[in-house]
């Protein structure tokens, strides 16, 4: 129940993005985090945070790097709670600043043969 919820927030928050641009985003957050609010994944000295995987090195603050860019001023550990919105709201930022593709998941993984991560069929 909750990845639907997760995948019915995500489709509200980015109105604009058509049906293709939401089904990469469905497959990249599937290959992300798989749709776990309380992904925790180290990275190369950083980690990240949550269903859209949100480093801490340059978007959110935590204990472990505290140079932190903070960008979306707000603690990591808000991005592994079941209210999605902080999340949504930074994933926002990024994606306006960096595109799509600072989820490494979506280049090598979503950007083409998308059939199966199709809304209709979920």
């Amino acid at each position: 129940m909750m990845s639907f919820v997760s995948l019915l927030l995500v489709g509200i928050m980015f109105p604009a993005i058509q049906a293709k641009q939401f089904t990469k985003w469905i497959c990249t957050i599937f290959h992300t985090s798989g749709y776990d609010t309380q992904t925790i994944v180290s990275n190369n000295g950083s980690t990240e945070y949550g269903l859209f995987q949100i480093n801490n090195k340059c978007w959110c603050r935590d204990n472990q790097i505290l140079q932190s860019r903070n960008i979306c001023d707000i603690s990591c550990d808000k991005f592994l709670d079941d209210d999605l919105t902080d999340d949504m709201i930074c994933a926002k930022k990024i994606l306006d600043k960096e595109g799509i593709d600072y989820w490494l998941a979506h280049k090598p993984l979503c950007s083409e043969k998308l059939e199966q991560w199709h809304c209709e069929k979920l």
